[in-house]
């Protein structure tokens, strides 16, 4: 009989419309990784998502959907979205402890999974661009930028919520003559089976179509910028230069202008979005550091927080680090959509 090895590390990642937990060995082994709903604390609430994450570890670690029943690792690393305010990091910390997954735990914002996942010395510059923006500079000698990432209170917009909030908008400016044509004037009210934008818009008022499904219009926006219409070609430039704005301005803070700074979009819009929004990101950041290499995440985010926690582990084992990115791609790439 084989026995199994003990996992040394759990890793989780965090989103707003998902979570990834993976069980990793000291050597970089996978030992089991699951996907699921987000139990983020700002979508689902800070008890009812570490109980739908409790399940999660049990799943990934082979016990079924009951309580784990005591620590899974030796270390928990779990970079999460609404890790912003040390207040949040306090409240957090404290209910992670109370579970007991591991026998240490590190909360991290999930821009940090991103950065470490997407780059291959952990510096650089990461921006998640999902249903909402956020990012982090790091520099190669461990000076940190961070963003407040607190929505319209911090002057934050770009994301997907917004995109689909344009999209809509334009539509109805289309039809009511306040703005050009477009062909979101017939794509945004057909997502939703209605005939016009004005029925989409009566729909979300009167809460019959929930306002968060809006998100749902985003890809509606890239396809018809994929297709030449001017007005979405307008609004995807409009989230690319805002991501290149996190970009740019993380750089400057950190003195990165003279370096061949790794720049990583990753979460959903960026992911989706890869082919409209990097050329120009790249274009603009290069107007200030000429070497920024900008590119797509093409690895799940929870890698990043895996690694991570190999950095503590087991610094230097760059074979344990390779496993793992193996390992957890062919992983990433047998989920659905993957």
């Amino acid at each position: 009989m084989t026995t199994r090895p003990r996992a040394a590390l759990l890793a989780v990642d965090g989103g707003n419309s998902k979570t990834d937990v993976a069980l990793v060995a000291v050597d970089g082994s996978l030992l089991g990784a699951v996907r699921g709903p987000t139990t983020s604390h700002q979508a689902v609430g800070l008890e009812a998502g570490l109980d739908r994450l409790v399940g999660l570890v049990a799943s990934a670690a082979g016990t079924g959907a009951a309580s784990p029943g005591g620590p899974v690792a030796d270390l928990v690393v779990a970079c999460l979205a609404g890790v912003d305010l040390p207040a949040d990091m306090r409240r957090l910390r404290q209910a992670w402890e109370v579970r007991g997954l591991g026998r240490s735990v590190l909360l991290l914002n999930d821009v940090f999974a991103a950065l470490r996942a997407g780059t291959a010395a952990g510096w650089g510059v990461a921006v998640i661009c999902g249903a909402g923006v956020n990012a982090v500079g790091r520099a190669p000698d461990g000076r940190v930028a961070r963003f407040a990432a607190l929505g319209d209170i911090a002057g934050d917009r770009g994301g997907g919520h917004d995109l689909g909030m344009w999209g809509l908008g334009a539509a109805v400016r289309a039809v009511d003559g306040r703005g050009p044509r477009t062909a979101l004037a017939r794509l945004v009210p057909a997502h939703f089976g209605l005939q016009r934008p004005a029925d989409v818009t009566t729909a979300v008022y009167l809460g019959r179509i929930p306002e968060r499904r809006i998100d749902e219009l985003s890809p509606v926006v890239c396809d018809a910028a994929r297709d030449g219409d001017a007005v979405a070609l307008g609004l995807v430039a409009d989230v690319a230069d805002e991501l290149a704005a996190f970009t740019i301005a993380a750089i400057r803070r950190l003195r990165l202008r003279r370096e061949a700074v790794p720049v990583v979009l990753a979460g959903g819009l960026a992911r989706g979005a890869a082919d409209l929004l990097v050329p120009r990101v790249t274009a603009l950041a290069r107007e200030v550091a000429p070497r920024a290499a900008v590119s797509a995440l093409d690895a799940p985010p929870v890698l990043g927080a895996a690694l991570l926690g190999l950095d503590r582990l087991a610094p230097g084992d760059t074979a344990a680090a390779d496993r793992l990115r193996r390992q957890l791609a062919a992983w990433d790439r047998a989920q659905p959509g993957g």
